[in-house]
Order: structure tokens, then C-alpha cells, then sequence
């Protein structure tokens, strides 16, 4: 599957692709949409031990702390709040967040506790919410589900490059991010699943350390709070600097679609050419 072309050239994976060649080029798993979980034994804790992790999972949506972000706080899932995407925040491509410690200490020391694990959430899609198409920026890691409280039916799915998965208690799934996915969950029934970013085994240790350098110096500024006692990352702090310029876009889009996308792509015709004249 792929983006029209007008998409994907705006789109955040192209600005990486090429951090993403080397990282595919390098990969020792060959590129596939979906991929075994017997290549990732390190894993298997989660898999062990899911209903402890339900357990505090489903403490946290009582208590309402799996919720939709500020939408100044967190660039990565902005958009998916709109369509009903709620999420809590474990870690996100460093230490743990201090909410999470306090709240579902459980889950955080099972997740600390296995190296390959970058990032990690609870995530949320209500009856009647989705995900729309998109492919994540970043080739370096790999998305892990683990369904924790899902209706286990088919009318909760995602759809990774035109394939169907749907969530079921206890069993878990993993795949490329960075091919198109969306998710949409069509039934009466609430979907919790643990959400991580595991990452991609390379050839060489030298390509490896690569990636883990790329994930803490630019993955991590992409980090996000619960609440106000976690850190924010530098790319959300730009990012709640400049939203007020991405709400005007908006607005602008509304009253008038064609002088929205001449503006867009004089601001990113302009900014490649500043880039080519460097």
C-alpha cells in the first residue's frame, strides 16, 4: 500500500527516509508487514505475565489516567486523539515515566526489564473510534500489541499493509510500523492493549549502535507527559510553541482548501530551497 503522492510528500516518513534506508539496508529481519514472535524471546515476560498487566491497566482506565493528551504536549499522537485514541505514557525512548512507576509498578518493571523495549503505553480505542491511514516516521524499531481487554472479535482490527489483525486477550502481535496501517474498532466493546516499540535487530554492531544513538538523541525529544511530574521532550516543547500557527492552518483549511494547500506548499517550497541553497 502506498500514499498518493501529494501525502507523502508532506508526510514525516519521507523527511527520515534517509535514516530509514540504512536502517532497512542494515536490518537483520527481512522487511515484511508482520513478524514472528518467536524471533523476539525476550519478550515473552509480557506475553507470561499479561494479566498482571490487564490488571493495572484496567486500574488506569477506572481511575481515567488512559486519556487524550494536551494538544500542545505531544507531536508523535496529536492527530489520533481526534478519532478517539487515548493512551499512558510507560516510557518513551529513555527511563520511565514517574507516573508510571506510581500508578502500574508492575507493568514498569516488566518493561524495564527487557533491554529491547524502546517505548511503552497503555492504549485505548473506545467503540466507534479508529486510526486513520498513516505510516510512523521511524524505521528503527518495531511495533509490539499486546491484547489485554479487547472485544476479541474481528470488528476491532488493525490493517497493516492491506493485511487484518484483530486483538485477542492474552496473545500479542508485531509489526512494521513504518508500513501503512489503520485500526478501527467497530464493536460495543472497549480495546486496552500494551503498546511498545521494540528495537529492530541489526547486522552489524555498528549499524546497531547507530540506531540506539539515533533513538535517544531524536526519538527521545519526542517524548511526552501524563502528567506534570514526567519530562517533556524538546520537539514537544518546540511543537507547543508553534501550534498555535497549525490551528491557524487549520482554520484557514476550513474557510478555504485551495488557499490552505497554495500557502502549505509555498512555506515547504521555500524551505527547500533555504535547504538547497546551504
Amino acid at each position: 500500500m502506498r500514499h498518493k503522492l501529494g501525502r507523502q510528500l508532506s508526510d514525516h516518513s519521507t523527511f527520515l527516509a534517509p535514516v530509514n534506508c540504512f536502517l532497512y539496508l542494515f536490518s537483520k529481519i527481512p522487511n515484511r508487514p508482520y513478524l514472528d514472535t518467536a524471533d523476539f524471546p525476550d519478550l515473552s515476560p509480557l506475553q507470561t505475565h499479561w494479566e498482571d498487566i490487564r490488571a493495572e491497566g484496567q486500574h488506569l482506565l477506572r481511575a481515567g489516567e488512559i486519556k487524550r493528551s494536551n494538544q500542545y504536549d505531544d507531536v508523535g499522537f496529536n492527530s489520533f486523539f481526534k478519532t478517539g485514541w487515548k493512551r499512558f505514557y510507560l516510557k518513551w525512548y529513555g527511563d520511565s515515566h514517574p507516573s508510571a512507576m506510581k500508578l502500574c509498578p508492575r507493568t514498569t518493571e516488566l518493561v524495564q526489564s527487557i533491554g529491547s523495549i524502546k517505548a511503552a503505553m497503555f492504549a485505548e480505542l473506545p467503540p466507534g473510534s479508529r486510526l486513520v491511514r498513516h505510516r510512523d516516521p521511524y524505521a528503527g524499531s518495531y511495533r509490539y500489541h499486546l491484547g489485554l481487554d479487547t472485544p476479541n472479535d474481528a470488528g476491532c482490527y488493525i490493517n497493516v499493509d492491506g493485511e487484518n489483525y484483530h486483538w485477542r486477550d492474552g496473545e500479542a502481535v508485531i509489526f512494521d510500523e513504518t508500513f501503512i496501517h489503520y485500526a478501527e474498532n467497530t464493536t460495543e466493546h472497549n480495546r486496552i492493549i500494551l503498546f511498545c516499540d521494540i528495537e529492530r535487530p541489526m547486522k552489524y554492531r555498528w549499524a546497531a549502535a547507530f540506531n540506539r544513538w539515533f533513538s535517544r538523541t531524536v526519538m527521545a525529544a519526542a517524548g511526552a507527559p501524563n502528567d506534570g511530574g514526567d519530562k517533556t521532550g524538546g520537539i514537544n516543547r518546540l511543537f507547543g510553541r508553534i501550534y498555535k500557527f497549525r490551528l491557524r492552518g487549520k482554520a484557514l483549511k476550513k474557510r478555504n482548501r485551495k488557499l490552505y494547500y497554495l500557502e502549505k506548499w509555498a512555506i515547504l517550497g521555500g524551505l527547500l530551497a533555504v535547504f538547497l541553497l546551504i
